[in-house]
């Protein structure tokens, strides 16, 4: 069975997928770090990643 290629891999970054971080509605594209997990990526760092947790309704 043939290996699928990555989204990004050995594109010019113009053409990189993208998307759109689910806390500050900036847009951020792919990066070789999330080669592996780029369907689960919601955040364009890590202090979005934080503060949306911390935002986040407690139950």
């Amino acid at each position: 069975m043939p290996v699928r290629p990555s989204p990004g891999k050995g594109r010019p970054p113009s053409e990189r997928p993208s998307k759109v971080c689910a806390h500050c509605g900036r847009p951020f594209s792919w990066r070789k770090k999330w080669e592996r997990d780029w369907a689960q990526v919601r955040y364009c760092s890590d202090r979005c990643r934080s503060e949306a947790k911390r935002r986040a309704p407690q139950k």
